[in-house]
């Protein structure tokens, strides 16, 4: 009897000695695609931010390059836009990129997919030439719009691996039932698309890869779902009236750069991270940069779970309640962003520790440096925040938040408010919408302009040349 109980209590030892090392492996879990140095991906944002802009500095100063027109000091734009013929090289982008997100690829090296479908009709054999037939590819696409287009989602939209969703030059609307998804894939960048009135959809098949569909439950309705999904890049994009988030990252996602966007009319701006207790979102690591957050925001600027988010070069127009949450100790490094605090006096903090008592959160580390407070608005800053975790978060003061109008006056969709941009075919264009607010008709269509007309001709005179029955618009141009 003695000899049966030993053997249970060394059992029992070994079963919690074992529990505890599986949790002790789990903790210091890295993530696909996580990198080592957060810090220094910190640093290097601030120093192509200054690079940028001592180099507008000195051509304004010598007034010797007529390129000073087009540079803003802003890395990301600064490194495409001021090429005149950007159109023809349009994969560029994919080298522009900064943060945690840099080397999202998403179709660089493939071939040039034209969307000439706006509809959506059938989501388990979808039609060629729709965006929907695009992204589920296999192969990297480098996806563009052959004209201005609004395409109502009948179902979640789910994308394939290395995918680039290129709306410059043309007026692009994605609105509907679930919007985008990117669950378990790897780099896509989604550029200058109108994203918003996203409703909850699902409960049906949908396919998801041109070898397999399946059964969907009930999604969320967020504007850009990332689910378990590494190196995105979401830039110059308008979010605005979803019903759940406007952009959500959870369950395991990193890599994560979101970037010169426009945030209006929503509650629950952006989720990053699945739980407090999901410790695989502790390897979560994106980078904000360049938005403007717009009018009618309430909260979730973000709200972070886990993680290390990096907050820099921002413009927040007043939120309702907060503008940066969070719980479950994440990480946050706020630089040189502009936070204007709204009239009530009981919502001037920028930040907000959810639902967790200050004994627990005086140790997580959440900083504010080179921030512009305005209108009573004021950062609470915890843990090593203050001086020595962030040492080398910065290559030198920042200073870019004196410019921050500059950094951020092309956020959003490119041709949208005042910004006009070139179509895709080389002419001038630009549509305005009063800085996204969309009215429930809305539906971003306008007319085609003569390039696009020639470009839809030229396509059906090589569908009849070739004689085929239906012409798929993936083609190498």
């Amino acid at each position: 009897m003695e000899h049966r109980k030993t053997c249970i209590v060394v059992l029992h030892t070994l079963l919690l000695l074992r529990i505890a090392v599986a949790t002790m492996e789990f903790k210091n879990l890295t993530l696909p695609g996580q990198h080592p140095s957060p810090e220094l991906v910190s640093q290097d944002i601030q120093r192509k931010v200054n690079v940028s802009i001592t180099r507008r500095e000195m051509l304004a100063y010598t007034n010797i390059d007529s390129s000073i027109s087009c540079l803003t000091g802003n890395p990301i734009d600064d490194c495409w836009r001021c090429d005149p013929n950007w159109h023809l090289n349009r994969q560029r982008l994919a080298d522009c990129g900064i943060g945690f997100g840099q080397y999202a690829a998403g179709g660089k090296g493939g071939r040039y997919y034209i969307v000439t479908d706006s509809s959506d009709h059938d989501v388990i054999n979808p039609r060629p030439g729709t965006l929907r037939y695009a992204v589920i590819q296999t192969e990297p696409l480098w996806i563009i719009f052959l004209t201005n287009m609004h395409i109502q989602l009948s179902q979640e939209l789910i994308f394939n691996s290395f995918k680039t969703l290129d709306g410059r030059g043309a007026n692009v609307h994605v609105t509907g039932g679930g919007c985008i998804t990117l669950q378990y894939i790897t780099n896509i960048i989604i550029h200058n698309i109108h994203i918003h009135h996203c409703y909850q959809s699902g409960n049906t098949m949908i396919r998801s890869s041109p070898t397999h569909f399946g059964y969907r439950t009930r999604s969320d309705g967020d504007g850009i779902s990332i689910f378990g999904s590494r190196d995105i890049w979401i830039d110059h994009c308008s979010l605005s009236h979803c019903k759940d988030g406007l952009i959500d990252a959870v369950m395991g996602s990193t890599g994560i750069t979101i970037s010169n966007n426009f945030f209006s009319h929503h509650d629950e701006v952006m989720l990053l991270g699945h739980s407090d207790e999901y410790l695989p979102d502790s390897g979560m690591q994106v980078t904000i940069a360049f938005n403007h957050f717009g009018k009618s925001l309430v909260q979730r600027m973000p709200r972070c779970r886990r993680g290390y988010i990096h907050v820099v070069n921002n413009v927040y127009s007043r939120w309702e309640m907060y503008a940066i949450g969070g719980s479950g100790n994440p990480t946050i490094n706020s630089q040189g962003n502009r936070y204007t605090a709204p009239a009530n006096r009981n919502a001037k903090e920028v930040t907000k520790r959810v639902e967790t008592a200050q004994e627990h959160w005086k140790g997580w580390n959440w900083r504010s440096e080179g921030d512009i407070l305005m209108n009573g608005a004021f950062f609470v800053a915890s843990g090593e925040g203050l001086e020595l975790k962030y040492e080398k978060a910065y290559s030198v003061e920042p200073k870019s938040a004196a410019l921050i109008d500059q950094l951020t006056m092309n956020a959003g969709v490119l041709g949208s408010r005042s910004n006009k941009l070139g179509k895709w075919t080389g002419g001038d264009g630009g549509v305005e919408d009063d800085e996204n607010d969309y009215g429930e008709d809305s539906d971003g269509s306008s007319k085609p302009n003569t390039m696009n007309l020639i470009s839809s001709l030229l396509i059906a005179l090589l569908c009849f040349m070739f004689m085929c029955s239906s012409c798929d618009p993936v083609m190498l141009l």
